[in-house]
């Protein structure tokens, strides 16, 4: 793959829209290289005008005219999107899949010995801050794998990981921007009914998470058990609220959100 490759979405939902929208802001490739589908005349137009892209209503044109194509559609709906696209796959041409739950092993029933990639992104690649998880499929080469990271990478970070790893990173960085909403917006409410005005806790909350995630990220070598002992010094006001956290048993809670969430999105699957 190179950098004038033409790419096609089948899908342009949330998902893509952000992959879309951080690959032409990064000018990872130029926009003209890039085209959607999606099958519903109004929502092709709305898609276009949305994104700046063409957008066709003819998955299989889409197929013929690019050389990756996207697997934007929901999980239920991919068997029936990949019958409709197989006779127009060639061996040169690479597929990728974003549909949660959706194993390279099952596409490649359908569409028989075609390279497959298999991609689980989050939305914050809409600001270029996304994470995703990517794994290979039986036929795909390696070259696609760092294709496809490149790629990826221009809208955030991404990182390979064998498939049977694919569902816990679907739970942990794609699902996962909704839960760190949640702490955000329950830490906000609370200052809010404690007496501050809801805008300024907010602000406080959000620029919180953001600076604690840089310290996370530029910590070097340093555990993050020690990022927080170093501000929850023993007998002090932030002691005293990991210690409500730890009695609450906090990891436990987010172990039990991100396990059901893993094992919801391999059910998607099936």
């Amino acid at each position: 793959m190179n950098k004038k490759c033409k790419i096609g979405f089948i899908g342009c939902g949330k998902m893509a829209s952000a992959i879309i929208k951080g690959t032409i802001s990064s000018k990872f490739l130029p926009k003209e290289n890039i085209k959607g589908s999606e099958v519903n005349c109004t929502v092709a137009e709305l898609a276009q005008s949305r994104l700046g892209i063409e957008v066709l209503t003819d998955n299989r044109f889409l197929t013929m005219d690019s050389d990756i194509i996207f697997i934007a559609t929901k999980p239920n709906y991919v068997a029936d999107v990949l019958d409709e696209i197989k006779d127009e796959l060639t061996p040169e041409k690479l597929l990728v899949s974003i549909a949660a739950g959706v194993s390279t092993t099952k596409i490649e029933k359908i569409v028989g010995m075609q390279r497959v990639v298999r991609v689980m992104p989050n939305t914050p690649a809409l600001v270029l801050e996304g994470m995703s998880g990517v794994c290979k499929g039986a036929y795909a080469l390696d070259e696609d794998v760092e294709f496809v990271l490149e790629l990826l990478s221009n809208i955030g970070k991404a990182i390979e990981v064998d498939e049977e790893q694919i569902d816990i990173v679907t739970a942990i960085s794609g699902s996962g921007p909704a839960f760190f909403y949640k702490v955000i917006e329950d830490i906000a409410r609370s200052g809010e009914k404690l007496g501050l005005d809801y805008n300024k806790s907010l602000e406080l909350a959000v620029q919180t998470a953001l600076g604690s995630a840089k310290m996370v990220v530029n910590r070097g070598e340093i555990p993050v058990q020690t990022l927080i002992d170093n501000v929850a010094t023993k007998g002090g006001c932030t002691f005293v609220g990991i210690s409500v956290m730890n009695e609450e048993n906090s990891e436990n809670l987010f172990f039990d959100v991100i396990s059901k969430t893993a094992k919801k999105a391999s059910e998607l699957g099936k």
